[in-house]
């Protein structure tokens, strides 16, 4: 039997190598992060190869693997490789003159007058509107081309954090349910309070990643293509655009097709501007409300004000990992406090009578006068 003094002294010292430990990892952060998100939300297709496959481990955490990359590794860099190449010519356009924000303005004032005057009179002033853009933009163009110029500089890094992701994810795979049960046996939660917190974490990163991402990956496919069809120039661009946009709940890509489709109406091209309208409004706004129940579950979906405050503080906090990162958060936290009231809060909610228990206690007291 280990004194007191022993115990405490061994547990101070396991927080303190613990903390170090993961203090070490802090450079890994995102890829431990993303290999985490891709190992939770492939774990079912390990186990289908696994029942085929029986005791070959290896070999299911492997094709899994490699349907991740076919599916989402490949696709998302040469998405990112068009949408900085149409970057890169839509600012050189723009220093070259051949991109003339004050020609849209006035386009904007020829096909809504009534609108223009009445900016006009809350104070938007027009005259100096497209320079301010001009600057707004190349301002914007030179932050990202040093960001990009850091990111060309740092290519090999990147490729490594891509590979130390992947071959995480393999072993997470491979290995997850045995890391389970370890961290079960180590934590001292309570057996089954720890596999309800597993769980709800691990359909909560499902949730946030496939709801979130993959809506979000279809808006954007859906603009991109619209815009390409009707010829509108960086398709890919705006698709982008879109994308990242439609992580902000009810407006989302309509930031940037209503805008676009306005134009279409203004310089007469009324029958692409219907069509944009129509796309957007019936096919685009629609994909949050027919997919999100599907990918993230009636149980586990997050009010919108909440997607949108834990979006925006992930990505002033965590960068771009912060899209996925902040409504995780958010999930958990309403998670622990519903297992906190379910455990702790045991004293019974009263109820307000329905309109069915009124009329069944009226049929139990016949004599009484409503």
């Amino acid at each position: 039997m280990r004194s007191p003094l022993e115990q405490k002294s061994f547990l101070a010292l396991l927080l303190v190598v613990s903390i170090g430990f993961l203090w070490l990892l802090k450079p890994f952060f995102a890829p431990i992060f993303w290999a985490c998100a891709a190992a939770l939300i492939f774990f079912p297709m390990q186990k289908k190869l696994l029942t085929k496959w029986p005791g070959r481990h290896s070999l299911a955490a492997l094709a899994t693997l490699l349907v991740c990359t076919v599916l989402v590794v490949i696709p998302v860099l040469a998405v990112a490789t068009s949408f900085v190449t149409e970057g890169v010519a839509t600012y050189q356009k723009l220093q070259q003159g051949n991109l003339d924000p004050q020609k849209y303005i006035d386009t904007f004032r020829t096909g809504f007058p009534s609108a223009y005057h009445l900016l006009e009179r809350a104070g938007v002033e027009f005259g100096n509107l497209g320079q301010q853009l001009i600057e707004g933009i190349k301002s914007a163009g030179q932050f990202l081309g040093k960001r990009a110029l850091a990111v060309g500089q740092n290519t090999f890094q990147f490729f490594i954090d891509l590979g130390l992701m992947l071959y995480l994810t393999f072993f997470l795979l491979r290995d997850g349910p045995k890391l389970v049960n370890m961290l079960i046996r180590a934590l001292p939660l309570g057996d089954d309070r720890e596999r309800l917190l597993f769980k709800k974490f691990a359909e909560i990163t499902r949730a946030t990643i496939k709801g979130n991402l993959v809506v979000a990956a279809v808006q954007g496919l859906l603009g991109g293509l619209i815009f390409w069809f009707l010829g509108i120039p960086a398709a890919v661009l705006w698709g982008v655009a879109m994308a990242l946009l439609s992580l902000i709940p009810a407006v989302g890509a309509s930031l940037i097709w209503l805008p676009v489709a306005l134009y279409l109406y203004a310089v007469g091209e009324i029958g692409d501007a219907v069509i944009l309208t129509l796309f957007g409004a019936l096919v685009i706004g629609l994909v949050d409300n027919l997919l999100r129940p599907i990918l993230v579950g009636r149980d586990t979906k997050l009010p919108d004000y909440v997607v949108l405050y834990s979006t925006l503080g992930g990505l002033s906090l965590f960068g771009i990992t912060g899209f996925a990162l902040g409504p995780l958060m958010a999930g958990l936290f309403v998670a622990f406090w519903q297992i906190f009231i379910q455990e702790f809060n045991t004293e019974p909610v009263p109820e307000e009578p329905g309109p069915d228990d009124q009329q069944q206690e009226q049929g139990s007291n016949p004599g009484r006068q409503p």
